[in-house]
């Protein structure tokens, strides 16, 4: 094969600039992210329950459903939670390559069994199934800059402008609103209903009758007399919209014609739909939303077509308003890939001096040096072929390959070199003599290689989730580098290296001359050091031995983690008081993290983003979270924020 395009370096080069455009398409292709697709697919239902308490919404509601979810294909295991805020969710985990799409429709079978077995309130209220993970890609808090807007203004042009469009993103998941939208709130005194002798059932079963949008029909609708000059649309009621309009509402007519009307027996006003939460940027009234990624969904790309939608309807924002990025994971995930870009730049960088140095030809360095971008181009394709992406990990593969790779084209090289210096043969007849000699050992090498990592592509479960892309990235580089040291290397050494004349070798002067003398003696420095070894072989199995000893300590001792902590450039902090404690109590806990975060920490916190009744373990009035941003890497003093004392 290699005598082949030797003869034709032209349809070589064809076949390496082919394999860099397939790669450089499949890089704008490939989607982003810090590590492989680890989480496995998971599906959330939820149901409301207004006004029951978390034991009642448990045997209510969460068992109900819980009891129907019974032969699932790939689940795994389910959780839940009931909070006393009338919220249940139910999160279901299948195993990692089950379609999401296929999970959902599965669950939303099971559950249409149980929505008969549920309260009539829940009913009501409606039960919703999604394909979601359960922690947030982006939480962006909205406040208002000059006061215009309060706490609840802001709740409701959220609830009511913003939360749907983003809601329906491509990748979204599902969204949690840290607030409400305005709702008529109706405040009964139990007194006073009981002194006209009514029930909260008299005064729902009004409010029903008396508030509906009624259709009528038409006036002048088909048929019709034939004179008939107007055809229109009957309004005869519609939805009450103002407090006074509520209070006008009739309970009841007495007997002597009087009337008892809903302001009679209650107090009326325009609120908020739910007072669960309380939300603070920076210790200002604040409202927000929280968006969790579909599962199977690609962080970076739905965080940009978020944030892009999300720009789009800032247009249309009231004087005032304005949003921040409270929490976001894309920024250390962007910067850990420049990171790894970075740094396979300066591996290739470094090899190509390392190359140069000791091969002191400029030429033959050159021909490894084109090797490598064609290989990792290659590889791009072969991660877009497998469905892959460019990760941590991935990137990683590369970087580590770029050492291994530029050996086959090394090999052939110095080994035409070698034939032409010793032999005194033309490049091209250099080239055929030395791949006759070594394009079995280049082969030998890949399988070696490919025997070490080909294994890990097939872990199983989680580790196999982590390593698969690693092993397939590095071993198909390796594949690549030889096939690339089989067909292009042969045809640039071919064409590019110049003839050496019998016993002519490179370096005997300058520096380079200078460095093969250095080097010389220093290996004939270190043969001898190893024969003196060998003579006190002995003594010196001793001290492997105690440094193999010392390594097991030391391994022992080290701490172990699935995946590194790292500095991701923002935190949590989540607050639970003990069961019973109210709002206020818990948001008097809130201020005092708030204000230890802006006195001690305040050089390296951007941003506090505070929810009171929302927390990892649940929603509820003793529970709290504070999504916290740190500043740039580079503009803190610390590494990481202290703990709290």
């Amino acid at each position: 094969m290699a005598n082949f395009f030797i003869d034709r370096p032209i349809f070589a080069w064809v076949l390496a600039i082919l394999l860099c455009l397939t790669g450089a398409l499949a890089i704008f292709s490939l989607p982003v992210e810090q590590y492989p697709d680890l989480a496995p697919p998971n599906v959330r239902i939820t149901a409301n329950y207004p006004g029951a308490s978390a034991q009642t919404l448990e045997n209510t509601v969460t068992q109900v459903i819980e009891q129907n979810m019974t032969g699932l294909d790939n689940l795994m295991y389910m959780s839940s939670q009931s909070s006393g805020t009338g919220q249940a969710t139910i999160t279901l985990s299948f195993i990692a390559g089950t379609d999401p799409d296929e999970a959902v429709q599965q669950v939303q079978n099971q559950l249409q069994s149980a929505m008969r077995k549920l309260p009539q309130a829940v009913q009501d209220q409606g039960v919703t199934v999604r394909k979601t993970g359960d922690t947030n890609i982006l939480t962006i808090a909205f406040v208002s800059t000059d006061g215009s807007m309060d706490k609840q203004d802001i709740a409701d042009y959220v609830a009511s402008n913003i939360q749907d469009p983003l809601s329906r993103v491509n990748g979204v998941g599902d969204i949690d609103a840290y607030g409400s939208q305005y709702s008529m709130r109706i405040w009964l005194d139990p007194a006073k209903l009981n002194s006209f002798q009514m029930t909260t059932k008299d005064v729902t079963d009004a409010i029903e009758s008396q508030n509906a949008q009624i259709a009528v029909g038409q006036l002048g609708g088909t048929p019709s007399v034939d004179k008939q000059a107007l055809n229109a649309t009957i309004n005869a009621q519609s939805l009450l919209q103002t407090p006074q309009q509520f209070r006008d509402i009739t309970l009841r007519v007495n007997q002597d014609g009087s009337e008892v009307k809903l302001g009679d027996v209650a107090t009326v006003e325009l609120g908020a739909e739910k007072y669960d939460y309380l939300s603070r940027f920076n210790g200002n009234p604040a409202s927000g939303l929280g968006v969790k990624l579909a599962s199977g969904a690609n962080e970076m790309a739905t965080a940009k077509l978020v944030l892009d939608r999300l720009n789009e309807l800032a247009q249309y924002f009231p004087h005032g308003l304005e949003y921040k990025i409270a929490y976001e994971t894309t920024s250390f995930v962007k910067a850990s890939i420049i990171d790894v870009v970075k740094t396979l730049l300066e591996a290739i960088a470094l090899v190509f001096l390392v190359m140069y140095l000791f091969l002191q030809n400029f030429r033959a360095t050159l021909i490894p040096t084109i090797a490598v971008p064609v290989v990792l181009m290659g590889t791009f394709s072969v991660l877009y072929a497998f469905g892959y992406s460019i990760n941590t990990l991935t990137m990683f593969a590369m970087v580590l390959a770029i050492g291994l790779l530029v050996d086959d084209a090394i090999v052939v090289v110095e080994n035409v070199e070698r034939i032409m210096s010793e032999e005194g043969l033309t490049p091209r007849e250099a080239t055929r003599k030395s791949m006759g000699q070594i394009q079995g050992a280049l082969v030998g090498i890949a399988m070696v290689l490919s025997a070490v990592f080909v294994p890990m592509a097939f872990f199983g479960g989680t580790t196999g989730a982590i390593y698969r892309q690693f092993s397939i990235t590095i071993v198909s580089a390796m594949v690549l580098s030889v096939l690339v040291a089989m067909i292009l290397t042969p045809a640039l050494c071919a064409t590019l290296l110049k003839p050496l004349n019998k016993g002519e070798q490179h370096g005997q002067s300058g520096f380079f001359g200078w460095f093969n003398r250095t080097f010389n003696r220093n290996a004939e420095r270190y043969e001898k050091g190893v024969a003196k070894i060998l003579h006190r072989s002995l003594r010196w199995i001793l001290i492997y031995v105690l440094l193999l000893g010392g390594m097991v300590f030391l391994f022992l001792r080290l701490p172990t983690s699935f995946l590194p902590q790292e500095d991701r450039g923002m935190f949590t902090t989540s607050i639970q008081l003990p069961s019973g404690s109210t709002q206020q109590q818990t948001l008097k806990v809130v201020e005092k993290v708030e204000n230890y975060y802006f006195t001690h920490e305040k050089d390296n916190i951007m941003s506090v983003f505070s929810t009171v009744g929302s927390g990892p373990g649940g929603n509820g009035q003793n529970v709290a979270r504070m999504f916290v941003r740190l500043k740039d890497w580079d503009a803190r003093d610390s590494f990481v924020v202290n703990l709290l004392p």
